[in-house]
């Protein structure tokens, strides 16, 4: 159980970085830069964390997809990028994935 609560965290503070990596704008920015670094050094902490007791395919995708999807969406609500049909479908496809990992998967 652990295991999944290190990923979730994982995953949110991938959102994290990767927004923040917007804000550092190609790391020419000191602050923003400290900062996405710091929050992508935890975020790989926890995801190797969570491969002690995860498959490591199950636990990379699972981090991959909760960073894709949540990037998305806060691009979209913070960043004023696209919401079109086409792309929240193959978001929603990517969240499918992600919950199905979840659901069949076993710790190993």
């Amino acid at each position: 159980m652990m295991a999944w609560i290190y990923l979730v965290i994982a995953g949110i503070l991938e959102v994290v970085w990767a927004l923040g990596m917007k804000q550092t704008e190609g790391f020419t920015r000191l602050w923003p830069s400290v900062f996405t670094l710091g929050f992508m050094a935890v975020s790989f902490y926890l995801l190797a964390l969570a491969m002690r007791d995860l498959p490591a395919g199950t636990a990379y995708a699972v981090w991959t997809g909760i960073g894709a999807v949540g990037t998305v969406i806060l691009g979209i609500l913070w960043l004023g990028e696209p919401r079109d049909a086409a792309r929240l479908i193959c978001v929603s496809l990517i969240l499918c994935g992600v919950i199905g990992l979840k659901v069949f998967s076993k710790a190993a």
